[in-house]
């Protein structure tokens, strides 16, 4: 039902048009209405990141991706339906995350699950000083049936018209370590003994025998080629995916640890920090820039010539790389990964606070916590056009794919209201626990019963998905309920704007949508508030605000 009235009063079955004329956009609903729109209203097509801080989809809209993270780090190391097991994940959690208003998920896959292989750790045949060679790890039989199942997690998230960002999961470095990501087989530790530091599980870092086993990953110093096996593995993922038009990109490495970051021998902009990772992703072929100093950086001789990001991208040319900073860039250190000259890359990067409980997660100042996190985040924003290149040169897109890990309503609130000022995509931190080994027990959105945890409120938010010309700004308060979008809008851009309302969580009476320079084209109510723009507006703005059955405030 199409309705471009002054005001409509929708009571059980009777409308009630007010008299007094009709003027695009002002709709009161009621009742539970339906909860998607038609497919092709969506955010989806292949996701572009040309130049600039937005995502883009097919037909052209800028896209805000808002969902969460779901990785299980034990044995099998994925996620897929399998009734009864604890890495069961079913269209259940799909369409509950649909109804939340969450349009993607960053998916872990873990390099162990991929590439097991049979070789233990400090094997001679991986750890043996000398020229990098094949390993003989790999196994495509097993790296086959485990992308088979995530594929099915995929394609279960794309019916209901969630992305996909698939993250190359490790916390420090391996299951040798206590955490999950490298196999067995790539853990060189030379003398060191492995295992485990006490206390909290981030504290083993510090070991000695992990700080090896990192350092000959980076240096890619053994025979067992670590770095250009890590790569095969990617290449192999990037293959299998390249045609699913619901995988909106990879995230190569989650929260990359080097040694160097913790020496007092390498201070901020050290072109050594930034050598390890940054050559990492570019390949001693085609060597990035310093971000601070400009110059070419000097990568280590045996890293692979191509690099990690070229290596994907050559497998698969059509999805994004979501790259990542260092560990520490989440507690608001400068970002050390300079320039890139390559296209589709998306400025990624994970938001905690240093004022959190080590078990919980939860903030012991939220005042506190809240300050520290919008820093980090008004940094990445400044960063962000710094490390423009040839291909982007307005600089890439960016995107938070770790925030929050907590139970604190106040301080998501106030996060995500950050987000929205700087209309900034993101995925929190977590969907589930998990029985996660390096995680925090807060951290789950959905808690051990079942039941959604309260940041739910926090983060089921109005947002615009998909908008038909530049956002201007946008906001959302979820104690009132009001959401406002402001927008340029692009006469090529066919598609609509699509804006995501949540019915359930804030508004059980209904809606009131108002519109100017745009025509209302969904059903009253709809979860998903979608709008046509007028062919000579020169901008349009929406605002919704609860109402009751008679059309008064509440």
């Amino acid at each position: 039902m199409r309705i471009t009235g002054r005001r409509v009063l929708i009571i059980g079955i009777v409308v009630l048009v007010v008299a007094g004329g009709v003027i695009g956009g002002l709709v009161a609903t009621s009742g539970t209405g339906p909860e998607f729109p038609a497919a092709d209203s969506y955010a989806h097509g292949r996701l572009s990141a040309d130049s600039g801080p937005f995502l883009t989809d097919s037909d052209g809209r800028v896209v805000f991706l808002r969902g969460t993270n779901a990785v299980y780090k034990r044995a099998p190391y994925e996620l897929y339906a399998d009734p009864g097991k604890p890495w069961n994940f079913t269209a259940a959690d799909a369409k509950r995350m649909a109804k939340l208003g969450f349009n993607v998920v960053r998916l872990g896959v873990i390099w162990e699950g991929i590439e097991p292989g049979t070789l233990g750790p400090n094997s001679p045949a991986i750890c043996t000083p000398g020229k990098p060679g094949n390993p003989h790890q790999f196994n495509a039989a097993v790296a086959d049936a485990y992308l088979a199942k995530v594929k099915k997690t995929v394609d279960l998230l794309g019916r209901y018209h969630i992305y996909t960002l698939l993250d190359m999961h490790e916390d420090v470095y391996s299951t040798e370590f206590g955490g999950e990501g490298a196999p067995p087989w790539a853990v060189c530790t030379d003398s060191y003994p492995i295992g485990t530091l006490p206390g909290r599980w981030s504290n083993t870092y510090n070991d000695p025998g992990l700080r090896t086993a990192v350092q000959h990953f980076w240096e890619n110093d053994v025979v067992g080629d670590l770095q250009g096996e890590y790569d095969h593995v990617w290449q192999t993922v990037a293959h299998y995916f390249s045609g699913n038009p619901w995988i909106a990109g990879y995230d190569p490495i989650n929260e990359p640890f080097t040694r160097d970051l913790t020496e007092t021998s390498a201070p901020p902009g050290s072109p050594l920090v930034a050598g390890h990772l940054e050559c990492f992703f570019t390949g001693t072929a085609h060597p990035g820039l310093s971000f601070f100093r400009g110059t070419v950086l000097s990568c280590p001789p045996d890293d692979p010539a191509k690099g990690l990001i070229r290596t994907i991208k050559g497998a698969d040319p059509h999805h994004l790389v979501f790259f990542e900073p260092d560990i520490f860039s989440s507690r608001g250190k400068h970002n050390d990964v300079g320039p890139m000259d390559l296209s589709g890359l998306v400025f990624n990067f994970h938001d905690y606070c240093g004022l959190r409980s080590g078990v919980t997660g939860d903030p012991t100042d939220v005042d506190a916590c809240a300050a520290q996190e919008l820093k980090t985040m008004e940094r990445r924003s400044e960063e962000r056009p710094d490390i423009a290149s040839a291909k982007q040169p307005a600089g890439p897109a960016w995107f938070m794919s770790e925030f929050g890990a907590t139970t604190s309503e106040a301080l998501m609130e106030r996060l995500t209201a950050n987000a929205d000022e700087l209309e900034l995509g993101w995925t929190y931190w977590s969907w589930k626990y998990y029985d996660d080994p390096t995680g925090s027990s807060d951290e789950a959105l959905v808690t051990a019963t079942g039941a959604l945890a309260p940041t739910a409120t926090s983060l089921s938010r109005a947002y615009p998905q998909a908008v038909a010309g530049t956002p201007v700004s946008f906001s959302f308060d979820p104690k009132s309920a009001v959401f406002h979008l402001l927008y340029v809008p692009k006469t090529q851009v066919k598609a609509p704007t699509v804006v995501f309302v949540p019915v359930a969580v804030h508004y059980p009476k209904g809606y009131c949508a108002h519109v100017t320079g745009g025509t209302i084209i969904s059903k009253p109510n709809a979860t998903h508030l979608v709008i046509a723009n007028q062919p000579t507006a020169s901008q349009v703005t929406v605002s919704i605000k609860p109402v009751t059955c008679n059309g008064s405030s509440v």
